[in-house]
């Protein structure tokens, strides 16, 4: 399974509003929580035909970009992110930086409501996967960990 398709499923479950999603294909186990921490993957990773047939699942090109770290930091709601606390501020973290699990990397806006977005991992920062001001989903990659 590749991390598109993942992604790809990440959305629908919370485009319908499930709580979570079990898939086993062959020596792969996947497994989506909405209101829980993470993506849970084991096995030989494989393609998934039966996601990209789905209609209601829409690929977003940006999106085909492989993310080779499984510590990926997700959105946790739909909004605007903010790279830094003010405009004239520095980022929180840029591309190299060392962050400690509950550190805050970032913000995301919502319905006027400025929601800390806090690092679930120790570790360096190995990409910044959105831009200051970008419109996020739930559950799209913002940071990738390693």
């Amino acid at each position: 399974m590749e991390i598109k398709d993942i992604l790809a499923l990440m959305k629908a479950v919370s485009a319908y509003a499930l709580t979570d999603l079990e898939l086993e294909q062959g020596d792969t186990r996947l497994v989506i929580r909405r209101k829980g921490e993470a993506v849970i993957m084991e096995g030989t990773p494989q393609p998934v035909s039966a996601v990209q047939a789905s209609p209601a699942v829409q690929e977003d090109p940006a999106e085909a970009v492989a993310l080779p770290s499984d510590r990926i930091v997700t959105c946790p709601l739909v909004g605007t992110f903010y790279s830094s606390p003010s405009p004239e501020a520095a980022d929180f973290v840029r591309v190299g930086d060392t962050v400690k699990k509950g550190q805050v990397i970032g913000i995301v806006e919502a319905m006027k409501l400025m929601n800390e977005i806090e690092c679930e991992y120790d570790g360096v920062v190995e990409a910044v996967l959105v831009k200051n001001e970008d419109t996020v989903e739930y559950g799209q990659p913002l940071f990738r960990i390693r």
